[in-house]
């Protein structure tokens, strides 16, 4: 009979069963009190009146009678039946659940069982946890304010479509209103369970005070030091109740609170009960039912108890208990958990240098989670619900980070050394544990049949345990043995048992460890969720937050504990809730990123600052700063006065390293202080799951050091729009390299790859916008060349320099705002590559080629106004007398000359960029560079004009410079419309050059076209023409598919005609630079690739060009050091 009523099967699938229910409860609950989540049916005007009417009326509700207050409901019956009936179902879950408890529980008592903790462990704890599950069912249930509505609008709804009542909803309706005071009606339902109830209570009175100890004996007793006594290191660290030691303390309170209220007369009856009972409500204020379901032990106890005669007495045990717990329990824990912080650093510590430990040691780490756990559950739950105290800081831990962090460490220490610890107890169960429980077998009296299979099961599969079941990495599973052992305990357990378990405790002693010995084998994980899952701060944000803003000041080094404790988050979902699951998901996941990018932000913040401490000491190296120095270095040589004593004297470079006295740290000490202990909570774990998410601690500071990083170069370019100032590009670079430099010391810290964020954050500066949609130096830098150099450059406010290969101002009245040799030197423009790279300087060439077509926009409208005159002129330049006609009547000469000044000033810029561009290069990628100019090289003129363009376009993209300007010709390109023909181009394009050429001669009018020497070039960049004409006329006719050296030819022919006749004019007004613009067709050739000093001199006299070069070096002052 007693195998017959499967008491072990129903105790386990009732709990797994109620505590689904319980977590539904509590579900409804949440859903119904938030106005977010609450039942749009609960929540609609109309619906107000039904409502009322049917919470006033519960359960006998009137359908017909009042069919006035149930109209809405009559419209809807459709939509409310929809929204209703999951809820309906879910509260009939919980009669069905009460009626298998209440069978069960009969059940029980009629087989008079017993219950003892430290004999049959898994069979008391089962219905003990029971007891506990179905009473926070109904407390919960209770709390649903909303639970008459709901089922009295699905069961008015289904009246109305069905024609009848839900068969269930009268039992439902009387539960309902049976449960409106659930302590009484709890109390009355467990009278008749007194006798068990409080026998399986009494089992806990040697293990509950033995817990339940203060610090100060933990302490004393060196609980849970493996160093303790060295000798006894490698010993098996084992007892005759291994399962109670690792039990929770909030689980057994839960057990003696509850269940006294409950069967609340043994404590009048029973003097051990009520010392029992005494103890536990002396540890804490507040309990859990699940979640964040809280009930104050004290209040509820004394209301319930106010009910009853007699307890006057139990009532002022209550009050004093409160007190107690008030004055003290607050102080106990906090002392608690400062021992268990010290004890878990240092059995990590101890296990992480001698894993091996783990095998014989493995029950002190499940007692360390478990006690920490207890900690850290109590803590939260009174931090939420706080009372008012003299000494708050009990209920508040800065130090909680670290117990949290250690707690981290031990689980994954298990992890890491599963094996291990598989390995060391299949031994122990196969070579120990086999042969002492078949020795205890053999040594017992009277065996029955159903035992002694049970029994012979257990020693045969524990035999059979091989070592190389490890090795070969076999899947273990002893959950079915497990299970024999429960349904053991149940057949051994009831009165007048074959084999009772009370006459043979070995047995059960036996047993007990062997249990414990196969979960370390294949239930690891579940091992760490009994007694370390911390997901209770899923359901309590607000303290989770707290808790981490408080450690955020000291406890740096540990803050990484909060975020992975996010893992064990998934662990507590319940197949009966997927809604909770989604929403915790959400919830979780949010808390996690705002916790890891706090995290990141301080470090990146901390970072940053080291860098740009680092970055000022660089800059005190640099070139600019020497002159002081040199200065002073004058002074003392030529022994001047030194400066007076209110002068601060500037310190040198390095001055900050000198210390006299170490422990004197300095503001770049704390920071790698504060740095190291960041970084040191990164060690933690490399990733961790939560949910379906794998969380890359690491990359959330990456993230976060680029968008930094990213800000910081661009303000460091110190770009003002209004005064049009930006920080030099070699200054800037300097800097970058500073900050790169200074970076990549974190890798000495923490496992990143700095080079890869580096990379990552100048590839972005190299575009015009970066990740986020800012403004780069890419941006700024052209911005700043195009608006300000070469604004004022194409008003010869600023010269091109070819002799120094670069700009440089104007002597004027007024002071520039910038000396424009500094901004484009080689070095600086070599800077700007190296900042930039090929993809800035495509996207600076792109702006510039804007600019030019603009330009060559204009040129075409002028040549279009003056194309008569223009077609005359190119078939009688050989006619002088009238060509002078022609010319008078020619406008807008100046006008075509300065545009194209202006073009030549922008492509000169460029060709100097481009030139830096192709030296960096060479310095970085030699090997790339070789080949492709082996592929220009091996152009011709002959070759196809696409594949020229292409290796062209590659060749410029690598800074070479080349025949044909691709970007040019595409701009030009692009610039044609459907309304003109290739032929009118073409033919615009040779009266441009006709145009420019008869316009040569205007020059020598102006004052600026005086050559200089030392610029190698004409004050008003007339010398850049040379670059215009020549790229110009090549993109021109490449685009149309002409000859450009013919057309080229007929360019310095009409050029060299018309400059000629310069010769002739008497007067020397006219003529005044007339030597420095001849040498301008001397340029122009060259510069040219399809031009030769050969064709020049067919045309123009070498002789001029001598003698031009002899007058302009003439008025040219040499002075001799």
């Amino acid at each position: 009979m007693d195998y017959q009523q499967k008491l072990a099967e129903k105790l386990t699938i009732l709990n797994e069963r109620g505590n689904g229910v319980l977590i539904r409860m509590n579900y409804i609950k949440k859903t119904c009190g938030d106005t977010k989540q609450r039942p749009s049916i609960l929540t609609e005007k109309g619906m107000e009146s039904s409502i009322k009417y049917i919470n006033k009326k519960f359960p006998n509700i009137d359908f017909r009678g009042n069919i006035q207050n149930l109209n809405n409901i009559q419209r809807q019956k459709s939509e409310v039946l929809a929204a209703t009936t999951s809820y309906y179902e879910s509260f009939l879950d919980v009669i069905e659940f009460r009626d298998h408890v209440y069978e069960l529980l009969n059940t029980i008592d009629a087989c008079q069982c017993l219950f003892d903790i430290s004999v049959n462990f898994d069979f008391t704890k089962s219905y003990l946890d029971l007891i506990v599950t179905y009473t926070s069912v109904f407390i919960t249930l209770s709390r649903i304010d909303d639970k008459k509505a709901l089922v009295g609008m699905f069961n008015c709804a289904h009246e109305m479509t069905n024609g009848s009542s839900d068969p269930s909803y009268p039992r439902l309706g009387q539960m309902f209103v049976e449960y409106d005071h659930p302590w009484k009606k709890l109390t009355e339902e467990f009278g008749p369970h007194t006798k068990s109830v409080t026998a399986a209570l009494m089992s806990l009175r040697m293990l509950y005070p033995r817990r339940n100890l203060p610090a100060e004996q933990w302490r004393s007793a060196q609980l849970l030091s493996l160093l303790s006594v060295p000798a006894n290191m490698l010993d098996p660290a084992c007892c005759d109740t291994m399962s109670c030691e690792y039990l929770s303390m909030e689980v057994m309170e839960r057990w003696i609170l509850i269940g006294f209220m409950l069967c609340h007369h043994s404590l009048n009856n029973n003097q051990p009960s009520l010392e029992l009972w005494k103890m536990a409500l002396r540890g804490g204020l507040y309990l859990n039912l699940t979640r964040d379901e809280v009930f104050n032990i004290h209040k509820v106890t004394e209301d319930l108890f106010d009910g009853f005669k007699g307890y006057s007495k139990r009532i002022a045990d209550i009050k004093e208990c409160r007190e107690h717990a008030i004055l003290n329990s607050g102080a106990m824990h906090r002392e608690r958990r400062h021992f268990l912080r010290g004890a878990l650093k240092e059995l990590f510590k101890v296990l992480e240098d001698e894993p091996g430990l783990l095998g014989p040691k493995a029950l002190f780490v499940f007692m360390a989670l478990s006690f920490s756990r207890d900690e850290v559950l109590w803590l939260v739950r009174h931090s939420e619900n706080m009372p008012k105290l003299k000494t708050p800081e009990d209920y508040i831990d800065n130090q909680m980070a670290e117990l949290l962090f250690y707690m981290e460490k031990l689980r994954s220490l298990l992890r890491r050394y599963k094996h291990v610890v598989q390995r060391y107890h299949v031994q122990y169960l196969a070579q120990f544990d086999a042969l002492v429980l078949n020795d205890t077998i053999q040594n017992m009296y009277v065996c029955p049949e159903e035992e002694s299979v049970l029994l012979s099961s257990f020693v045969s599969t524990l035999s059979a345990l091989s070592i190389k079941q490890v090795e070969n990495k076999e899947e273990f599973d002893f959950s079915a043995l497990r299970m024999d052992w429960l349904r053991l305990q149940a057949y051994t357990s009831v009165n007048k048992a074959s084999l009772p378990i009370k006459d043979y405790p070995d047995l059960a002693k036996v047993m007990n460890v062997i249990q414990f010995h196969t979960k370390m084998v294949d239930s690891m994980e579940e091992m760490l969720q009994e007694t370390s899952d911390l997901s209770i701060f899923c359901f309590f944000p607000r303290v989770f937050e707290k808790m981490f803003s408080q450690s955020n000041e000291d406890m740096k080094r540990y803050l990484m504990a909060f975020p992975s404790v996010f893992s064990h988050f998934s662990q507590c979902g319940n197949p009966l809730c997927p809604e909770e699951t989604e929403a915790m998901e959400k919830k979780s996941l949010r808390l996690c990123v705002t916790f890891l990018e706090q995290i990141a932000r301080q470090t990146s913040n901390v970072v940053l600052e080291i860098c740009a401490e680092q970055c000022n000491l660089n800059d005190q190296l640099l070139a600019k700063h020497c002159a002081e120095t040199i200065s002073a270095a004058r002074y003392r040589k030529q022994k001047k006065p030194m400066p007076k004593k209110g002068e601060v004297q500037k310190e040198k470079p390095g001055a900050e390293s000198l210390r006299k006295d170490r422990t004197i740290l300095t503001n770049v000490d704390k920071m790698h202080l504060t740095l190291t202990e960041l970084c040191s909570s990164y060690s933690l774990c490399s990733d961790f799951i939560v949910f379906d998410h794998i969380v890359v601690p690491t990359e959330f500071l990456i993230s976060h050091l680029e968008t930094r990083l990213s800000e910081i170069i661009v303000r460091m370019a110190n770009y003002n729009q209004t005064t049009q100032e930006i920080a030099r590009p070699l200054d800037l670079l300097a800097a970058v390299r500073a900050y790169t430099a200074s970076l990549h010391c974190l890798s000495s810290y923490i496992s990143v790859d700095v080079t890869r964020l580096v990379k990552s954050v100048l590839l972005q500066q190299t575009q015009p916008l970066d990740s986020r949609g800012m403004q780069t130096i890419t941006t700024l830098y052209t911005n700043w060349y195009l608006e300000s150099l070469l604004r004022q450059a194409s008003n010869s406010l600023i010269v091109h320099c070819p002799t120094m290969h670069c700009f440089v101002n104007q002597v004027t009245d007024n002071e520039p705002s910038f000396r424009a040799e500094e901004y484009s030197d080689i070095s600086e423009l070599q800077a700007l590559a190296e900042l930039i790279g090929p993809y800035g300087l495509k996207f600076l060439s792109e702006n510039l080629m804007w600019h030019i077509t603009s330009q060559v926009s204009e040129l075409k409208k002028l040549v279009n106004e003056n194309m008569d005159i223009l077609v005359q002129m190119r078939h009688n330049f050989d006619k002088p007398e009238e060509m002078v006609d022609l010319k008078k009547r020619l406008t807008g000469g100046e006008n075509v000359l300065k545009r194209m000044t202006i073009i030549g000033v922008i492509l000169s810029f460029r060709s100097m960029a481009q030139s830096c561009l192709k030296d960096i290069l060479h310095k970085h990628c030699p090997y790339l560079m070789g080949p492709i100019e082996g592929l220009r090289d091996i152009i011709t003129p002959e070759s196809d004009m696409k594949v020229t363009l292409g290796v062209f376009e590659l060749a410029s993209a690598a800074g070479i410079s080349c025949d044909i300007d691709p970007a040019l010709v595409t701009a030009i390109r692009n610039m044609q419309t459907d309304n003109t023909s290739i032929d009118e181009e073409y033919k615009l394009s040779c009266l441009l050059l006709v145009y420019i050429a008869v316009s040569l001669p205007t020059l020598a009018l102006d004052t600026n076209s005086f050559y200089s020497r030392e610029h190698g070039g004409h004050n008003n960049n007339i010398h850049c023409l040379a670059k215009s004409i020549n790229l110009v006329a090549a993109a021109m006719f490449t685009v149309q598919s002409k000859n450009i050296e013919q057309h080229l030819k007929e360019f310095l022919l009409m050029a060299s005609s018309t400059l000629l006749q310069l010769g002739q004019n008497v007067e020397r007004v006219e003529s005044k630079n007339r030597e420095s613009v001849y040498l301008l067709l001397h340029m122009i050739v060259e510069e040219s690739a399809f031009l030769s000093q050969d064709m020049l001199e067919s045309c123009f006299p070498y002789v001029l060009l001598r003698n031009a070069y002899r007058e302009v070096y003439r008025s040219f002052v040499i002075t001799l050091g």
